[in-house]
């Protein structure tokens, strides 16, 4: 029969209070050295940033997957300490999640998926982080490239984890210069050749005032013959991602410089018919615009 009296209770407080410290200070060695290692990937890839050769996203891409795996390296040290302080061997660990690593697996083949083709993204520099991209149904900024989810901020303030997987097909809209294009619809009535005389000395103007643009804009003529209008296409390349500023300011300019000569933007007009009873006058439409 048990006999609780002959249990040590001291020997056991002694050795619960030694596993107990053991415990704690691999938990706060683990923290310290996980804050150590991030402060030095941070100051390392710093000094990369500072360097001509590589991009800034470049160099923020590298340094979120370089403390990705250094967070994945340490925890499972972590974990291996933890369970030899409670004295499980690490071999047996590690067989034990080979076995369960293999079982696994055969299930995760979206996980091995994710890893594969975010490998393959960094690895072919296909994007970095702030780059403007367009994966599937997702268009937005990127934020972190991982190697299991890549993570797109929309410009709605949305935040996308996509799967590595299921990035198919990739637009990246921050490589090299963007167009920056406007067209503009002036009445039948103008002359055309005033109206792209008019539009292209404001061009010439903003060329001279936006340092973001780099090629024109000029207007390349007439675009298309609308129901109510002739439009007229003016056409820039701007440095990446100032493309939709430079067509905000090419839009207020090109509208007053065609009031301010005369030239009239059309807007749709509506013709109101009144029927008078026999004997009231001509039934006269009337215009409203």
């Amino acid at each position: 029969m048990f006999d609780i009296e002959r249990i040590n209770w001291e020997g056991l407080l002694t050795s619960a209070s030694i596993l107990i410290l053991k415990l704690a200070a691999i938990t706060i060695a683990f923290l310290i050295v996980k804050a150590i290692g991030k402060k030095i990937i941070e100051r390392s890839f710093q000094r990369l940033m500072e360097r001509d050769n590589v991009t800034r996203g470049r160099a923020l891409t590298l340094k979120s997957l370089t403390f990705n795996l250094f967070s994945y390296v340490l925890v499972f040290i972590f974990v291996v300490m933890l369970f030899e302080t409670v004295g499980v061997k690490a071999t047996a660990l590690l067989a034990g999640a080979g076995v369960v690593g293999l079982a696994i697996g055969f299930g995760a083949q979206g996980l091995v998926s994710d890893v594969v083709t975010g490998f393959f993204l960094l690895l072919e520099k296909q994007i970095d982080v702030d780059d403007y991209v367009t994966t599937g149904s997702f268009s937005g900024i990127v934020e972190a490239v991982g190697l299991r989810t890549t993570h797109i901020r929309g410009f709605d303030g949305t935040l996308h984890y996509v799967p590595n997987r299921e990035i198919t097909s990739l637009s990246n809209h921050s490589r090299g210069n963007m167009r920056a294009l406007v067209d503009i619809g002036i009445s039948y009535d103008d002359d055309i050749d005033k109206a792209i005389t008019v539009l292209q000395d404001v061009c010439n103007r903003i060329a001279q005032e936006e340092e973001a643009v780099v090629d024109g804009p000029n207007v390349i003529g007439v675009q298309s013959l609308g129901s109510s209008d002739v439009v007229l296409r003016v056409v820039g390349k701007t440095q990446n991602g100032e493309q939709w500023a430079v067509e905000r300011k090419l839009r207020k300019a090109l509208k007053e410089a065609l009031d301010a000569n005369g030239i009239e933007i059309p807007f749709p007009h509506q013709v109101y018919v009144e029927k008078k009873q026999p004997g009231e006058g001509n039934n006269q439409p009337q215009l409203d615009s």
